[in-house]
Order: C-alpha cells, then sequence, then structure tokens
C-alpha cells in the first residue's frame, strides 16, 4: 500500500527501496472549468509518466479556476476526441482550485491568461513562483494558451490534445531535472 502524499507534494514512503524513497513531483493544471482542458492536460501527462516509467514518481491532478461546474464529468465531445487518442477522461469529475492547493502542488500549469491572472490573484506570495503557463514547455512556443475548445468547433479538441501532448514532453523532461 502507497503511503498518501503529505502537505507540500513530497513524497517519502516507508519503504527503503531507492524508488519509494524518490521524490514525487506534483502537477496541477488549471482551467477555467476544468471540463475540457486540463482533465485532458491531467490524463495526457499521466499516460506519457506512465509510458517513461515515472508514474510513481509524479503526481498530477486538474482543477477549475471558477466554481461553475464542480462535481461535473467531463465534457463529452473533449472525452470522445481523447478516446480516438487512446486517453480515457471518463473518471474526471471537475473539481476547483483550493487555497492549499498553492502549498501542496510543485507547479501550477495555467492554460490561458485568463487563468493565470486568477491563480496570480488568489496565490500567496510566497508561492507565485510555481505559477506558469503550460505551454512554456511546448516545443513550438508560438502561442501561450491552450485554447478552450468548449464554444468551439470539433478540430479545437484537436488542437488542445495537439498542444497538450507537445507540452506534455517538454514538462516531462524538466521534471526528471527535478526528481533526480
Amino acid at each position: 500500500m502507497a503511503t498518501p502524499v503529505p502537505k507540500g507534494g513530497k513524497y517519502r514512503g516507508a519503504c527503503c527501496h531507492p524508488i519509494c524513497q524518490m521524490k514525487k513531483y506534483s502537477l496541477l493544471i488549471v482551467c477555467t472549468d476544468n471540463l475540457c482542458r486540463s482533465p485532458t492536460a491531467e490524463e495526457v501527462i499521466r499516460q506519457n509518466a506512465i509510458q517513461q516509467g515515472l508514474a510513481d514518481q509524479v503526481q498530477v491532478s486538474s482543477a477549475a479556476t471558477h466554481d461553475l461546474n464542480v462535481g461535473e464529468s467531463v465534457d463529452i465531445r473533449a472525452q470522445k476526441h481523447a478516446m480516438r487518442r487512446d486517453y480515457d477522461l471518463s473518471k474526471y469529475r471537475a473539481r476547483l482550485v483550493e487555497a492549499d492547493d498553492f502549498e501542496r502542488f510543485d507547479l501550477i500549469l495555467a492554460m490561458d491568461e485568463s487563468n493565470l491572472l486568477t491563480l496570480r490573484m488568489r496565490c500567496p506570495q510566497k508561492y507565485q513562483g510555481k505559477l506558469h503557463y503550460l505551454t512554456d514547455y511546448c516545443s513550438d512556443q508560438r502561442d501561450q494558451a491552450v485554447p478552450d475548445p468548449f464554444y468551439g468547433k470539433s478540430d479545437d479538441f484537436e488542437t488542445v490534445l495537439d498542444r497538450v501532448e507537445d507540452a506534455s514532453e517538454g514538462l516531462l523532461r524538466y521534471v526528471r531535472t527535478q526528481i533526480s
């Protein structure tokens, strides 16, 4: 049975095995409603971490800046597009960013400028350095935003997946440097 991650996101297992003694790096991905972009990013990053052998070292979660849909399932269109790429979003439920998230997570990644500004307003000064755009980790940094597909077209969900997959690669490279 795994030891729970204590406040602050640092993992120290009770086991003496070296993998259990490694730091668990915690990531929080944030968008407006936690219905499309951030749960998509959470699952993509989680799956990439598994594929890269980092599952025991990386914790990923997602949340919303606005309390509009807490407890609701991920948008069905986002689920459909994600499933085409073998990402299952059916288990995710929208949740709101909580005050202790700023302390608990090592890195808090916003999907767009509005999300980042909202996080900056809520975040205590001592944790401001944890706040960044997810796209800071993209190989193509033309745009800081992962566009919100909610009111868009079907192709917009594919754009989200493309941007998130790109960011995930760079993000996990960065995380490796933090946990080694």
